[in-house]
């Protein structure tokens, strides 16, 4: 309670000095309300304890820690720092602390005004990035004979130390686990600096950037380089399994787990970039001129952001989609000993990754896309979507996982590698079914459609727009696939759910449009989807017969009342489930999850693209929207808003066509329904009803038939050539970078990192204001 000197040193080496601690003992022998004392009551003291605890790391660093007793100092600051930092974050007049100066800090000698002229916050980045290349602390030494000096720190190149093989660095390490347990520790002390973000509200301003980040991520940091690489590849390279052998885990305790989600944590926190806001020429990979230039460095200020997107190697690119795809795999593979792989739970992490890894480096984007290695990613997200739809705690888990998708569905290589049959046989839970990739990914966003919880409503219009960019492109659906698209189209189309909410209408035109693509142009593989088709006819007499006026959409409304259930589940003709899988299921009750912010409507998320004859495809100006005639679709919020006032707002102004109710409700007039109805695209598909339905009526009726084999054999060989209306150009909806879904990741991201670290809990219990801690 006293004051205490910062010159008293056996004071304060106590706090230090111990030999056997771990982080799990600081937390417990240093209890939150002890912090929060000390800095309310004797403010001084903390500070001198965060200025001894920093200038004992900078020393490490300096010397290079060569005795034992230098290395059990420098983690134990380390483990301090860690526990105390959020305590300094939550509070707004201590956030400024680290950023200061002390005054009178160098006591040792004459450079004084040169070295302690640096803020404490970047005295302690630097001696973190130092330690992390410390020969025999954290790198192995390159030194053979003990009779040498020990290597000067600073004149090591740390670019000779990168932790891992894989991009730009072809040697692999021996495996050292103190190495690995000692720079695990050190990632954990340089998420928590960084985490100040988790302490600020959600802004939808961009520009404010994580001062933390900005100096670790900038050129004052002389290991940015071989630290981003030894991030990059010590995720990239891990194999979980453990060499092959089953039960490999249980006997061997796995020391690089922990070091492999540190990195990939600090990794994506490094990354967290706005690139709507910049005109950055390197976020696509292409850059004039080369790195040596004396010019400013071309690209983001971010040295990580600007090295992800300048990886151009084809093996680099190999190695990094490879071990995603290993790593993301990991949860699926089902193997005839349960158990016998080790199951990696950072999965979020993963994806968040290869989301900026696809965002930042275009060329990334299009080696993925090159060869099927993309299903290797698209099998595994679509387990995860379809795992976790009933669970309100993994809603973030969905929407990264369809915007990865949305982004991958803008480029038409997508849709031609989903005609790669499907064979993997992935336990999951969705009717049995024989086709190809296309078929599975159909079939999960059905799945999700129809029997995932209400918070996924604002998804659907993703969904959609993801299933109408790829279906120009699909040869063959299966029977199975087919009903189900149809089974949307019912349920979509029917009144109430066409009234009761200002977009739901939006629905219907996606799926039109997805039967459009296919009729148009993959008419002679889709015999199936021909076939449902002409099975549900009547859906479609009815959108074209739609009543539009006052007492019918009243009645229509009315249908709402009673069935409550926004989709039937009934006659979906659900086969039986896969083998071996388990069925989706809802959190357990108290599970915690955090709060997300609003995702942009599906218009704000992409921009529509035209693709011409030779396939290349041209921006369409936003003007051309034929959608919908109030525009834009509404925000979709999530849950737990704490922006959603702008939602609201723009809401209002979209809603000219529909009559204010006196409650202050939208409710549907005719002129609003008729704006729309006449927008329907079902010329086509009456156009193709009006051929063939004639054609299969008098099969059945000649040759009694009641078998569907029959009749598919001749849609198989008819044509519609020269019968229907000329082809419409192709619309795809690409993904446009934009700060609204920078700050979802943002907000996602920390979530994702705030509840998994649990041993320690790093921030249990402090007042984070970036999202809501809450119970499902």
């Amino acid at each position: 309670s006293q004051p205490v000197e910062a010159t008293d040193d056996a004071f304060w080496d106590q706090f230090w000095a111990d030999t056997a601690t771990s982080v799990q003992d600081v937390f417990a022998l240093v209890p939150a309300a002890e912090i929060r004392a000390v800095r309310e009551e004797s403010p001084s003291n903390l500070a001198t304890l965060c200025y001894k605890a920093v200038e004992k790391l900078v020393q490490g660093a300096e010397s290079g820690c060569h005795t034992e007793k230098e290395r059990q100092i420098v983690l134990n600051c380390c483990r301090l720092l860690t526990r105390i930092l959020p305590y300094i974050f939550e509070d707004p007049d201590w956030r400024g602390f680290f950023w200061s100066t002390v005054p009178g800090a160098g006591r040792g000698g004459g450079d004084e005004d040169d070295e302690n002229a640096r803020p404490l916050a970047e005295s302690l980045l630097l001696a973190v990035t130092d330690l992390l290349f410390c020969p025999d602390f954290t790198v192995q030494s390159h030194r053979r004979s003990m009779v040498d000096t020990a290597e000067d720190i600073h004149s090591i190149d740390s670019c000779e130390y990168i932790w891992e093989a894989g991009v730009g660095f072809a040697h692999s390490p021996q495996p050292n686990y103190i190495h690995d347990l000692n720079r695990t520790e050190l990632l954990k002390l340089l998420l928590t600096c960084f985490s100040e973000a988790m302490y600020l509200p959600p802004s939808s301003d961009s520009s404010n950037t994580n001062p933390w980040v900005q100096f670790f991520c900038s050129t004052e940091n002389r290991h940015a380089l071989p630290l981003f690489t030894s991030l990059l590849n010590v995720v990239c390279a891990y194999d979980p399994v453990g060499y092959g052998i089953p039960y490999n885990h249980l006997l061997f305790s796995d020391y690089r787990e922990p070091l492999v989600e540190e990195a990939a944590q600090v990794l994506i926190v490094t990354l967290d970039y706005d690139s709507s806001t910049s005109s950055s020429p390197t976020v696509d990979g292409t850059t004039t001129g080369t790195a040596m230039d004396d010019v400013d460095p071309p690209g983001p200020d971010n040295l990580f952001v600007n090295y992800l997107s300048r990886i151009h190697r084809e093996e680099d690119f190999q190695f990094i989609l490879k071990g995603v795809a290993r790593l993301l795999s990991n949860p699926l593979v089902q193997t005839y000993l349960p158990n016998s792989a080790k199951k990696i739970q950072f999965h979020q992490e993963l994806l968040v990754l290869f989301w900026k890894l696809c965002d930042f480096n275009k060329k990334f984007l299009f080696f993925v896309l090159k060869s099927s290695d993309v299903l290797d990613i698209l099998v595994p997200i679509l387990y995860f979507l379809n795992d976790a739809r009933a669970d309100q705690s993994r809603v973030g888990l969905m929407h990264i996982g369809v915007f990865i998708l949305l982004l991958l569905s803008g480029e038409r290589n997508f849709g031609v590698r989903l005609n790669k049959p499907y064979s993997v046989r992935v336990p999951m839970d969705i009717p049995v079914f024989t086709g190809t990739h296309a078929d599975l990914l159909i079939i999960v966003f059905h799945k999700i459609i129809t029997s995932g919880h209400q918070r996924l409503q604002p998804l659907f219009d993703c969904l959609l727009t993801i299933v109408v960019n790829v279906s120009p492109y699909l040869k063959s659906l299966s029977m199975v696939a087919a009903n189900k698209l149809l089974h949307l189209l019912e349920a979509f189309s029917t009144t109430w759910f066409l009234f009761s909410a200002v977009q739901n209408h939006h629905l219907v035109f996606f799926l039109l449009e997805v039967f459009n693509n296919i009729i148009q142009y993959q008419f002679d593989g889709n015999s199936n989807l021909v076939y449902a088709v002409i099975r549900k006819r009547n859906v479609f007499h009815q959108l074209a017969n739609l009543p539009t006026d006052s007492q019918s959409i009243q009645k229509g409304l009315q249908r709402k009342k009673k069935t409550p259930e926004p989709i039937s589940r009934t006659n979906s003709q659900d086969g039986v489930s896969m083998e071996g899988s388990r069925p989706a299921a809802p959190a357990e009750p108290g599970t915690l999850k955090t709060s997300l912010v609003a995702t942009p409507g599906i218009d704000k998320l992409t921009e529509k693209s035209q693709v011409s004859e030779d396939g290349t495809m041209r921006s369409l100006e936003p003007e051309a929207s034929q959608l919908s005639p109030e525009g834009n679709s509404p925000a979709a919020l999530s849950d737990g808003e704490p922006w959603s006032g702008e939602a609201s707002h723009s809401r209002r102004d979209r809603r000219r066509l529909s009559i204010a109710s006196s409650s202050g409700q939208w409710t549907p007039s005719p002129d609003w329904v008729m704006s729309w109805k006449s927008k329907l695209p079902l010329q086509t598909i009456m156009r193709l009803l009006q051929v063939l339905v004639p054609q299969v009526e008098k099969i059945c009726i000649d040759k009694g038939l009641t078998d569907e084999s029959e009749i598919l054999k001749f849609l198989q060989h008819g044509t519609l050539v020269g019968l229907l209306p000329v082809p419409h150009p192709i619309l795809i909806r690409k993904y446009q970078a934009n700060s609204g879904t920078a700050m979802w990741f943002r907000t996602y991201m920390w979530g994702v990192i705030y509840l998994r670290n649990v041993d320690p809990p790093i921030w249990y219990d402090t007042d984070v204001k970036l999202f809501e801690i809450q119970r499902v």
